[in-house]
């Protein structure tokens, strides 16, 4: 038997009609199909992010200098980037980068690098430091408290970079070292990002000192990034100098992080590379990096080039250029120039060194990059669009994810447990800072040489800085200076 269900009153349909068609009506209620949804949008791009492994095309919302949105559906903005047949990458994070001004970031936002932070060297005092950038940098900013300014303070030494006297010539007494370890204790309260060290700059620095800097780091809970104390394949060595820093790390419980290991291991690269893997797996907390060039940089009048350097970096004085001239130096004009102090490049490396580091998936990249009055070196201008166009595209050393990888999300991991800023860089998903890259990863190249160092990169066609371009189309646009200041907190 069929039930008839009752005739509904066809009054509240009505109702309901009236009460949309009064929604739909008010001014208030719902945007417009036609408003804005974001301040910027970037549309139609490759978007590769390293930490979910994300490599298809997708529309890119951004709001309030965040990602607000990461689809397939079109979205719109106030501004709109069409990044058809584009990558879009998270900005690239140089952990090494001497260079903090506006000559440099200028070379660097062309270079897609969105955070530049001076980790090794490291500065001192922090807090003025930082102060000086707030409101006037293109790009974000940061630095270690360090060890070699600490010491050239407290020793009254005559360099500034580096030192060039009783810093590294003298034994510090133990007045001297009650005084570092206390000013570097004063910079991690300041906000430093991690601890800065560089022993081959220091050569004078007793193990004994060098395990009470890092007991600092260790007791901050911040790495320590180390210019180890000896090069090369001789004994001490890199050997010998990574044992040391494995050591002070498993005896202090610090994190340590390695500059530029191809530079300092050079033909001894793959074993150098080999114990940094094996501690790893042994639970101690340590990592390294490395530029993609044969040649590296330092101040002439440093402790590099202290008796015995010939033997043990196993170059001569041709194998040496004065970036202020670009000319190969000679017995005479190497003692001529030690006195007058500068830098200079040292060709020490080999190509095929070069590749081991690009190749192994635990090498962080970083530039070690300084320029000074358009002289330097061409890592300063060159690093990342270098590996992209010759280690990425031409010889296929690494994929382009991992090459984003190591460029952007493993410094920012690196980072993150001393810095929350950087949970929320290097990544390109919802809530995360919008440092972009955008660049064409079929012509992307760098154009600076060792006679013309400061040629921007090509083909960095968008890089912006939480959301704001700081590159647009290919070129600088200076009109707004949107860096900020990385501290830990």
């Amino acid at each position: 038997m069929r039930t008839e269900l009752p005739a509904r009153s066809p009054i509240p349909r009505i109702a309901l009609a009236f009460a949309c068609a009064a929604m739909l009506c008010a001014p208030c209620t719902l945007p417009s199909q036609n408003e804005p949804t974001y301040d910027v949008v970037i549309l139609n791009g490759r978007v590769m992010d390293p930490e979910s492994g994300l490599d298809a095309v997708r529309n890119v919302g951004i709001r309030g200098g965040k990602i607000a949105a990461v689809s397939t559906d079109l979205l719109k903005g106030k501004t709109s980037i069409d990044a058809t047949g584009l990558v879009v990458s998270p900005g690239f994070i140089d952990l090494h980068s001497h260079g903090q001004d506006a000559e440099n970031y200028r070379l660097k936002a062309m270079d897609g690098v969105t955070t530049a932070l001076e980790l090794e060297v490291g500065v001192w005092p922090v807090r003025e430091w930082y102060a000086a950038r707030e409101g006037k940098a293109l790009i974000n900013f940061g630095a270690s408290v360090g060890h070699i300014p600490a010491r050239i303070h407290e020793m009254h030494d005559s360099g500034t970079f580096l030192p060039r006297d009783k810093a590294a010539m003298d034994v510090a007494t133990p007045a001297q070292q009650k005084a570092i370890l206390a000013d570097l204790d004063q910079g991690m309260k300041q906000g430093a990002l991690g601890l800065g060290m560089g022993l081959a700059y220091t050569p004078t620095t007793s193990p004994e000192e060098a395990l009470d800097v890092i007991r600092v780091a260790a007791k901050w809970k911040r790495p320590v990034f180390v210019h180890v104390r000896t090069p090369g394949g001789l004994t001490p060595g890199i050997v010998d100098s990574l044992q040391e820093m494995i050591a002070d790390a498993a005896i202090t419980g610090a994190s340590v992080h390695i500059a530029h290991i191809n530079s300092m291991a050079n033909k001894e690269t793959p074993i150098a590379l080999q114990m940094i893997e094996g501690a790893h797996a042994h639970g101690i907390d340590i990592t390294t990096e490395a530029y993609p060039y044969t040649a590296g940089e330092t101040r002439i009048d440093s402790g590099v080039f202290d008796a015995g350097w010939q033997r043990q970096l196993d170059i001569t004085y041709s194998d040496l250029m004065w970036v202020d001239t670009g000319e190969r130096l000679t017995e005479e004009s190497f003692n001529r120039y030690r006195k007058q102090g500068g830098f200079v490049i040292l060709f020490t490396n080999t190509e095929e060194m070069v590749r081991e580091a690009m190749a192994d998936p635990a090498v962080m990249i970083a530039s070690d990059g300084i320029i000074q009055n358009h002289k330097g070196h061409p890592r300063a201008s060159g690093t990342y669009a270098r590996l992209l166009g010759v280690y990425v595209r031409e010889q296929k050393v690494l994929t382009l994810m991992e090459a984003i990888r190591r460029s952007s999300l493993a410094p920012a991991q690196r980072l993150e447990d001393a810095s929350p800023q950087m949970k929320n860089k290097g990544r390109l998903r919802v809530g995360a800072d919008a440092d972009i890259d955008i660049f064409d990863p079929a012509e992307v190249i760098d154009r600076s040489t060792y006679q013309q160092p400061t040629r921007y990169s090509y083909g960095f066609r968008y890089v912006l800085v939480g959301g704001i371009p700081v590159v647009r189309n290919g070129k600088l646009d200076e009109s707004i200076l949107p860096g900020q200041g990385i501290l830990a907190r």
